[in-house]
């Protein structure tokens, strides 16, 4: 029986110590950037013995690489609420729902996302060019069939998508910012009433409501 579960208590254990470093990593990636940030201080801020952070991800690159696809694959989950309705103002006022939410819970990913991007994408060119294309594609057909049906204006789909990327991310990216004009860290009501507003001037702006 104790045989049986060695196996499963292993995976357990190795998937506690992944999110420890994957965690650990979001945020001196945010605070250092790939070039800045070692593997020491990374495994220092996760507890966990450096050979730990080596038997998990060989290099540097490949446990940057992870914390990139991670916030990306939250991101296209987050795309998902724009099939759920054929309306638009759903659709869309779903998808900057969950933007803003993701900023809120994830504002280091989002910071080592545009950290690498404002820098040439110098380690995530191919990721841009092979998934977010595509995504970015298919996001652009499904606005493009809003607007063939009359259902929202004649507005360009790639810069709305542009819109919405660079207004829920400015919650995370400049979430220092924005808290500082706020008086301090938004509360969940505070939170809410900007995630309202947002929905608000992007779906009026596209005719959407």
């Amino acid at each position: 029986m104790s045989d049986a579960k060695t196996p499963a208590k292993r995976s357990e254990i190795r998937q506690a110590n992944e999110a420890l470093i994957l965690q650990a990593a979001e945020k001196v990636f945010a605070e250092a950037g790939f070039g800045g940030a070692t593997m020491q201080v990374i495994a220092d801020l996760a507890g966990l013995p450096k050979a730990n952070l080596h038997y998990y991800f060989a290099t540097k690159e490949d446990l940057y690489r992870r914390v990139v696809r991670n916030i990306f694959e939250i991101w296209l989950k987050a795309a998902e609420a724009m099939d759920v309705s054929d309306d638009p103002a759903l659709g869309i006022g779903a998808y900057i729902e969950a933007k803003m939410a993701l900023s809120r819970a994830h504002p280091d990913g989002s910071k080592v996302w545009g950290f690498e991007v404002m820098h040439g994408a110098p380690v995530i060119q191919d990721y841009l060019e092979t998934t977010l294309r595509s995504w970015t594609e298919d996001r652009i057909a499904r606005i493009e069939a809003w607007i063939a049906e009359g259902k929202i204006k004649p507005i360009s789909p790639r810069h709305l998508l542009y819109m919405i990327w660079a207004t829920t991310q400015h919650y995370a990216d400049f979430g220092h910012q924005t808290a500082t004009l706020n008086g301090g860290a938004y509360g969940d009501a505070e939170w809410q009433e900007a995630t309202e507003a947002v929905k608000s001037i992007l779906l009026r702006g596209i005719g959407a409501i």
